[in-house]
């Protein structure tokens, strides 16, 4: 198990990139599937999750070919369905949540699917209903073998249809999305999630030849065609590393750039980090972060206490509110930061208050946090990182609070940032991985 052992009290300075969006590089590279001519893909993230997914095809019988430092070009010519009754596919799909995506591709290209229960962060109950339940309106029959863990899927006959998610489940919008791209008849999918990344794969499967309407709104309307073709597609920088590193730069008093941003698709997330003080610049597709002292969180227009919330979007992301309540431990000003999501997600919050950071976990949803005004630096302590964002916010807290911080179990950071240490390090942190 890895560790980062890291000096805090730098400033930081220079200009960073974002890597390719993690969230829409599960969903883009198990479209491959759809198809048997050559997918080209670029601005692929470098990290874990995006890596085993990639092995799993290739252990599937994809033809992956690695044509620069973030591109690939991948053709599902040649896929092995027997490979799914293996001990080495349950082994590397369960290892990776991510693998539930490639059962929208199986089962409408090969009108099967198998998969054991899918792993990830634990951040609380995460629930694939809406994934199967999406698949049975098409017409799918599955069954759960709670001896074997698997979930066991027949889509001999899938028919569009029309249906109301439960949920606007992103990656439950996108999988029924992909088995509907080559179903029979029109399937109407209303409730549907349309952030930047479903909008990327909706556009990726039109560029494929798929047939599908109301791109970006809740009303999706999918037209089933035979057969899918090659394409070439490019992932959107990863909001949520813009957001990790525009809080890095305030809680460190540091001057950044962050380049290629993609600011059209970035929604509520600049004026959240601005409601907590943080002063931005936007430069064409870049946002500067210029140096500052201080920072103080709005309130309300009444006077009342700021609250952050979680929501699907356009709302604030969930995967960043982990970020915005470590920022504020350091800001002037108060605010409550409201996790509904994930009952979970909040409980990384230990580890900041024995770093001296005031705030109350009023329940697994809400924590209140009294920022210090930067008047008292947190102190460097010992902490193991649970998932990837707290891991994040726990490396930005260390990376701003006084002496050594050593964070374990950092492959949960690997997950969902490319090199950080080495990218952090290359402006001005201290961070050794050992």
């Amino acid at each position: 198990m890895a560790s980062f052992r890291v000096t805090g009290g730098n400033q930081l300075k220079g200009d960073i990139t974002p890597q390719g969006a993690k969230n829409e590089a599960l969903q883009i590279l198990s479209a491959v599937l759809l198809t048997s001519d050559p997918v080209k893909i670029s601005k692929v993230p470098n990290i874990r999750d995006v890596n085993k997914l990639i092995d799993l095809l290739a252990y599937m019988g994809v033809k992956v070919e690695k044509t620069g430092e973030e591109s690939y070009t991948f053709q599902a010519d040649d896929v092995d369905v027997a490979i799914l009754e293996t001990e080495e596919y349950k082994k590397m799909a369960s290892s990776l949540r991510g693998s539930i995506m490639i059962m929208g591709p199986m089962l409408t290209r090969f009108k099967k699917g198998k998969i054991p229960q899918p792993g990830g962060d634990k951040i609380g109950r995460r629930r694939l209903d809406t994934h199967f339940s999406g698949f049975q309106k098409l017409g799918a029959e599955f069954k759960y073998d709670k001896k074997t863990g698997y979930y066991n899927i027949d889509a001999s006959h899938l028919k569009g249809c029309y249906m109301l998610l439960d949920e606007a489940s992103v990656t439950g919008t996108a999988n029924i999305v992909m088995a509907a791209s080559m179903a029979e008849g029109t399937t109407t999918i209303y409730n549907a999630a349309c952030e930047p990344y479903l909008q990327q794969l909706c556009t990726m499967l039109n560029n494929m030849g798929a047939k599908i309407t109301g791109i970006g709104s809740n009303l999706l309307t999918i037209e089933g065609v035979e057969k899918l073709h090659g394409t070439e597609h490019r992932m959107l920088p990863d909001m949520i590393e813009i957001g990790s590193f525009i809080g890095l730069a305030a809680m460190t008093g540091s001057e950044v750039t962050i380049k290629d941003v993609s600011l059209k698709h970035l929604g509520i997330i600049p004026e959240i980090f601005q409601r907590l003080g943080i002063k931005m610049e936007f430069r064409n597709d870049d946002i500067y972060i210029p140096e500052q002292d201080h920072y103080e969180i709005e309130t309300f227009i009444d006077g009342s206490i700021m609250t952050i919330a979680d929501a699907i979007w356009p709302g604030f992301t969930p995967d960043l509110i982990s970020i915005a309540l470590v920022v504020a431990t350091q800001a002037k000003g108060t605010v409550l930061i409201h996790q509904k999501m994930f009952e979970s997600r909040l409980f990384f919050v230990d580890k900041l208050i024995d770093m001296g950071a005031q705030i109350i976990l009023c329940d697994p949803h809400r924590a209140t946090v009294i920022g210090l005004n930067k008047s008292v630096p947190l102190r460097g302590i010992q902490m193991t990182s649970p998932d990837i964002r707290a891991g994040v916010s726990l490396l930005i807290a260390a990376l701003s609070a006084e002496g050594t911080s050593v964070i374990h179990n950092v492959e949960q950071i690997d997950r969902g940032y490319q090199n950080i240490d080495q990218r952090l390090n290359a402006i001005g942190a201290m961070i050794e991985r050992v």
